[in-house]
């Protein structure tokens, strides 16, 4: 039986809650036939299906604002295009900037407007046809989607440098090398043998497959082994060491997703069932260290360990209390480094959709579904508490929701805690060295015809950190089957390790 929380009613006459989600997935489009929807047309449908869901048609006509998660489309002000198409043209349009944290950070935004009055009815929504567009890459075809012209009334976050020069002259600056460099030196830290290690990881990895097999809404629904995971093959290619590719988000989706906000007022006055009410508790936001170079260690966040924790507490609600988790999981390493941050257990479900892998990565929009299926979680365990994580960049940027059925002790509160991240141990960063360092973390990179580079953080006498990398083949096979984390090393002046 769920537990049942007793809490005060918020007495607000603008109390927000969540009356309507919905998800959409396309399997079959075909550019190549000129078959399936554009990413505008699923959002459209996905705003339309989420009105469904709250049983509040005359929502959409009634909506004074409609923003959307943004990404990797030409459209310049698709909020309008869409608030057109359900009934509110004179909707307030809205945009947010890059990053997995995007759409808790709007739905946060929103709920507070909603509270102070200023918004009644906020309508959520994203869209990716990276399964589309990739066909299309494929056959040379140009997709001939829509133009929305015109700039948002809104534009939601900030564009924020997350990637230094010195980190790219080094090759290290795109996602798929930065989390197997944060893996490894959570092997490391943990002190696990390389096998142990990504014996563990898979059996992670299994159970987030286990929980998309049995969400009807992601996108591969055949649960797989942790066998399977790990094990390499022309499918599960090899990606970057100890990373295959079914241990890497998966951007091959055609995916769309919606919410719908409003004031309880609102939601009483449109009919919609109070079993479909939603109410965010509380949230919060905090950054780490925009630069990776910068960071105390590879294995741990304290944006995470700080801004998640306030979030509970704002919710007043112990971590022993969250009964669903939603764990950001572009990768492995992203969800470990959450876990103990926020002191979850890994033997615990981390995941209401079975992760980014398995329930899809649709780019900045996932959120998006993970708070959807929340509310669908929720909604079978009446007084259930549910907590949504997002990450932006390499485990830089963190935004929490806390979720629950049950009405609020207090009004919806929201925190940035990064006074106290600021006031963490960093580390200082040196682009180029010569001489002897100790190797802090490590990935192999692969091309199609195997091992291509390797990718190190390394650390000097002075514990100031550097970047280097090689191509030996000798070195990079030893890598892959041997621990280099805390080998001694030198660094040449021009960016290569020598051993």
């Amino acid at each position: 039986m769920p537990r049942i929380l007793v809490r005060g009613m918020s007495t607000s006459a603008f109390e927000p809650v969540l009356v309507g989600v919905a998800q959409l997935e396309q399997r079959h489009a075909d550019p190549v036939a000129g078959t399936g929807k554009e990413p505008l047309e699923l959002m459209i449908e996905a705003a339309r299906e989420a009105a469904e869901d709250a049983a509040g048609p005359g929502l959409l006509a009634a909506a004074d604002a409609v923003r959307v998660t943004r990404g990797m489309w030409p459209y310049e002000n698709p909020a309008k295009a869409v608030a057109e198409a359900i009934g509110c043209p004179s909707a307030e349009s809205g945009v947010s900037m890059w990053g997995g944290d995007a759409v808790q950070l709007m739905l946060t935004e929103s709920a507070l407007e909603i509270q102070s009055g200023a918004r009644q009815i906020v309508i959520l929504v994203g869209a990716e046809c990276g399964r589309t567009q990739a066909k299309a890459r494929r056959a040379g075809i140009d997709l001939q989607w829509r133009t929305t012209p015109g700039v948002p009334d809104r534009t939601f976050g900030e564009e924020l440098k997350m990637r230094t020069r010195a980190e790219a002259v080094r090759g290290v600056s795109q996602p798929i090398q930065m989390y197997p460099i944060f893996e490894n030196a959570i092997r490391h830290a943990r002190g696990e043998t390389l096998d142990a290690h990504i014996h563990r990881v898979s059996e992670l990895w299994a159970g987030f497959s286990q929980v998309a097999a049995d969400n009807p809404h992601a996108w591969i629904r055949e649960a797989m082994t942790a066998e399977e995971i790990r094990t390499p093959n022309d499918f599960n290619r090899p990606v970057s060491f100890p990373y295959p590719k079914l241990m890497n988000s998966n951007s091959n989706v055609d995916q769309a997703a919606a919410l719908i906000l409003c004031t309880t007022d609102i939601a009483r006055r449109y009919g919609i069932p109070e079993h479909k009410w939603i109410y965010p508790w509380a949230a919060t936001a905090a950054h780490d260290t925009y630069a990776v170079s910068n960071r105390h260690n590879l294995h741990s966040s304290p944006g995470i360990r700080i801004a998640g924790g306030r979030a509970l507490e704002l919710a007043d609600v112990e971590v022993g209390d969250v009964n669903h988790v939603d764990l950001y999981s572009c990768f492995p390493s992203a969800v470990q480094v959450a876990a103990t941050e926020l002191g979850l257990s890994e033997e615990r479900p981390l995941t209401v959709t079975g992760g980014l892998t398995f329930g899809g990565g649709p780019l900045n929009n996932y959120v998006m579904h993970a708070i959807a299926r929340m509310a669908e979680v929720l909604r079978q365990g009446p007084g259930d508490v549910g907590l949504v994580s997002s990450n932006g960049g390499f485990i830089t940027k963190h935004a929490f929701g806390v979720y629950s059925t049950a009405p609020p002790a207090q009004p919806f509160r929201y925190e940035v805690p990064q006074d106290r991240v600021d006031a963490m141990p960093t580390r200082e960063f040196v682009p180029t060295f010569e001489g002897p360092v100790t190797i802090e973390s490590y990935t192999v990179m692969y091309g199609s015809n195997g091992p291509s580079a390797a990718l190190a953080a390394c650390l000097l006498d002075d514990g100031r950190r550097a970047w280097g990398n090689t191509d030996d083949p000798d070195v990079m096979h030893a890598m892959v089957n041997e621990e280099f984390c805390g080998r001694p090393a030198r660094l040449h002046e021009v960016g290569t390790i020598g051993f």
